[in-house]
């Protein structure tokens, strides 16, 4: 189970009831379910800049949740992470995410993918606090893409289009998200993924 503290300030976003400030309780949930063909089928996970993995920089940047879980296979971590896998294996990321959310019961769920090396706790804290009266608020690219495996969700709205699509396996995470109210950050690089052996160098 991931540890650390356990909730983020909503400063950006205002005042709780009172006047104090509003928080929120956050579960991590990432992504890394195995080798990537781009990769030459190599664990995407495990590869490593400036010395760290792909996996463990995400783990660094998601490390206030209240329990983090890693969907995939068991790999050493720098930290304490819950396990779990998608059933059956291979069922593709939309499976995923619903096995991951099984773990936890916070409100937020920030759901990443793996390869997100340069992804930090400060934007963790703002796709949480971003959320405001949305469903999900996430992050775009250095390209203005938006990426919907670098974002926070309501656990409730998430869990509700899961029941809504039915049988998660080699389901798009696009038609998942497709009833969701989401915002979107402005284009960052906080938000580009690791796709190929060219993005490392960029």
């Amino acid at each position: 189970m991931g540890g650390g503290a356990h909730q983020v300030d909503f400063d950006a976003v205002g005042q709780g009831v009172g006047g104090g400030v509003a928080r929120v309780d956050f579960d991590a949930v990432v992504l890394a379910g195995g080798g990537s063909t781009r990769f030459g089928g190599v664990d995407k996970a495990m590869l490593v800049l400036e010395g760290v993995s792909l996996l463990d920089r995400v783990l660094e940047a998601t490390k206030q949740g209240r329990i983090t879980t890693v969907v995939g296979p068991h790999r050493k971590t720098s930290r304490e992470v819950a396990w779990t896998s998608e059933q059956p294996p291979a069922g593709g990321p939309v499976a995923g995410i619903a096995a991951g959310l099984r773990q936890g019961d916070s409100p937020v769920v920030v759901l990443v993918s793996c390869d997100l090396p340069w992804l930090t706790t400060t934007d963790v804290a703002g796709l949480v606090a971003g959320i405001t009266d949305h469903d999900g608020y996430g992050l775009r690219d250095s390209d203005g893409r938006e990426q919907p495996l670098a974002a926070a969700y309501r656990r409730t709205a998430l869990t509700r289009a899961l029941d809504k699509l039915g049988d998660p396996r080699d389901q798009s995470v696009r038609r998942l998200l497709a009833g969701l109210d989401l915002g979107w950050s402005e284009p960052t690089r906080a938000g580009d993924d690791v796709d190929t052996w060219a993005d490392f160098d960029d």
